[in-house]
């Protein structure tokens, strides 16, 4: 378990955070940018000494100002990877691999080279300079060095931001194989919210330097208190749910999860395997009566819950419709729809949802995963 609560000044922002990191998660700091998440994981590295409080791995403390413990950053066996690679270009990909090996004991290693060029797939890479990579395989290389070193935490910096959206969706199933395949809790950065849903267990919401809610993903991100935090212009839906069966004469895939199910396009995954979901509010059309002889596959019936008009949503309004099962599915209508539909708290109504609108992710790590519009 990593335990994290240190305060300190970093330019403009002041740093008071504290959350903690159970077994094996991969719990995502996630925050605008400016937020303080690059600072904080500086602290944790030791590139940075917090004005005070204690860090600690598992009981071992890294720093604690109350006793004076400050280790030295190469002997709190983290392993931190960077939006730039900082691989050493004099040396071939074999060679920076191998100083990463070199870095821990061998009593103390829990990874081999040959399972980390396997998990990585680097083998045709190993004769190169770091001069020669494209971002993508820098990047891989950069976190097989650092796994090599068998840290007791991995700690990843916004590892993808340098990438354009095809590197990332490259880089990604790496990562998730990583989580799956080995015992090592990884503190991920970013700002990108479908990175967070895609290989994340746990989230710590980070604004102005202080950490403002830390649960599971689904809980923090559908908290519409925290909405302006993410970065969201919309109180999107996040759902855990699971693949039940595929109808591939339609093309389809079912998931079940509290509120029913949910019908859309074919994913390429067993029955029984996790997956969040994201409804996007914009995405969501509401009616008044259950309606017949109609596309959409995904109607949901429940009630009106909560009516909120954002500022600068200018004739716009988030309208939550709570089902059966307690779920709320947020739904962005006009304004004049909802004086239409006389839309008021309690009042009975039906989410639809197109199939073909909805994105998936691989649950928390677990299984292949998705991103928005291709099968897994």
């Amino acid at each position: 378990m990593l335990e994290v609560a240190v305060r300190g000044a970093r330019g403009e922002v002041r740093i008071d955070a504290a959350f903690t990191v159970a077994g094996n998660e991969v719990t995502a700091l996630f925050g605008r940018s400016g937020a303080g998440k690059t600072s904080v994981i500086n602290m944790i590295a030791g590139l940075v000494r917090p004005e005070g409080g204690r860090i600690a791995i598992d009981g071992d403390a890294l720093f604690d100002s109350a006793l004076g413990i400050d280790l030295a950053p190469d002997r709190r066996r983290i392993g931190t990877i960077f939006q730039d690679a900082r691989l050493f270009p004099h040396l071939s990909v074999r060679a920076n691999l191998i100083y990463g090996m070199k870095l821990t004991p061998a009593a103390d290693r829990y990874v081999d080279f040959d399972q980390v060029i396997g998990l990585f797939g680097i083998a045709d890479l190993l004769d190169r300079r770091p001069a020669s990579l494209s971002g993508g395989e820098k990047q891989r290389v950069a976190i097989g060095r650092a796994l090599l070193a068998s840290p007791r935490l991995l700690l990843m910096d916004e590892p993808l931001a340098g990438l354009d959206a095809e590197r990332k969706n490259h880089i990604l199933p790496f990562i998730e194989r990583l989580h799956r395949e080995i015992a090592v809790p990884i503190v991920y950065v970013s700002h990108a919210l479908d990175e967070v849903l895609r290989i994340a267990d746990t989230v710590a919401l980070i604004a102005d330097g202080h950490i403002e809610a830390v649960g599971p993903v689904e809980e923090v991100t559908n908290r519409v208190d925290l909405q302006i935090m993410t970065g969201s212009d919309q109180p999107d839906t996040v759902i855990a749910a699971e693949v039940e069966h595929h109808e591939p004469e339609f093309g389809l895939t079912h998931l079940t999860f509290p509120a029913g199910t949910l019908r859309l396009p074919t994913l390429r995954a067993a029955p029984g395997t996790p997956v969040r979901v994201r409804l996007r509010a914009r995405d969501v059309s509401l009616a008044r009566s259950r309606p017949t002889d109609i596309s959409v596959l995904n109607i949901f019936s429940g009630t009106v819950g909560e009516i909120d008009r954002p500022d600068g949503a200018q004739g716009a309004a988030n309208v939550a419709v709570v089902t059966d099962a307690g779920l709320a599915i947020w739904a962005r209508i006009t304004a004049r729809a909802v004086h239409d539909l006389e839309l008021r708290p309690g009042a009975p109504v039906h989410a639809l949802i197109k199939s073909v609108a909805i994105d998936s992710y691989g649950a928390g790590g677990l299984g292949s995963a998705r991103q928005p519009g291709r099968a897994i």
